[in-house]
């Protein structure tokens, strides 16, 4: 018992709601019931950030083939993920707080040269991997002047949302998902979901959370995409044509 009340104290509850719910049994208790909510959202969230692009790589490594991925949507996604490193080193925060993210913008510099390296580039992608350890020292060791840290943060919703619409655009154009990991848009797309839940807990305001949404729509076309192509290939699209 003392350990699940450990565990729900750290990572869901502060003990006031603790007491609200095992020893008053006010099991809706609207407060606390939202704190527990927003808790929770965000560890499935961090989770699912984490997990998603690890099945893309390895299915991208399984096939040896890339087909499918689109290369300016992977550098403008990976943009994001420096740029939410930068802000969060920039703005001080501890490593437990951007360490997630610094894990993220490793798995789309790999994503971003296996692109690369299966399309017959590879001497450009192992430049392109020698550019991002400079830049990622940098990001590391250097603090970027905090004019720069605040356009980056407003650019990265922006920039996440365009790189959604780009991979759809080529999933579009191609007319299967090629490599693309179900997976991982699933993953994401639930994770985007949450994201937005938990905006709504937390900000309330519509300016704020709009960015969210726009966001979990463009992962839903995406999911949409995925669902409408299943099976198709290349081809598959041959035949059809």
């Amino acid at each position: 018992m003392d350990a699940m009340k450990s565990f729900l104290l750290a990572y869901f509850i502060p003990e006031k709601c603790y007491d609200e719910f095992f020893v008053r049994l006010q099991l809706f208790h609207v407060p606390c019931l939202r704190i527990a909510l927003r808790k929770t959202l965000g560890i499935w969230v961090m989770l699912g950030s984490l997990t998603a692009k690890l099945p893309q790589m390895f299915k991208v490594v399984g096939a040896k083939s890339s087909e499918g991925l689109s290369l300016p949507s992977s550098l403008v996604e990976l943009y994001a993920a420096a740029g939410t490193v930068a802000v969060q080193i920039g703005r001080n925060f501890p490593l437990d707080a951007w360490g997630d993210s610094l894990f993220i913008l490793v798995q789309m510099v790999v994503i971003t040269f296996l692109i690369l390296h299966y399309r017959g580039h590879t001497v450009r992608g192992l430049a392109f991997l020698l550019l991002c350890c400079c830049l990622l020292c940098v990001l590391l060791f250097c603090t970027l002047p905090r004019l720069v840290l605040t356009a980056v943060q407003v650019s990265i919703a922006p920039t996440v949302i365009v790189s959604r619409l780009l991979q759809a655009w080529t999933c579009f154009q191609i007319g299967h998902t090629g490599q693309l990991s179900a997976l991982s848009i699933f993953l994401r797309f639930a994770g985007s979901q949450a994201q937005l839940i938990s905006s709504a807990l937390e900000m309330g305001e519509l300016t704020k959370i709009l960015p969210y949404a726009i966001i979990y729509c463009s992962d839903g076309l995406l999911a949409a995409q995925m669902l409408c192509y299943w099976g198709r290939g290349p081809g598959l699209k041959k035949k059809v044509e």
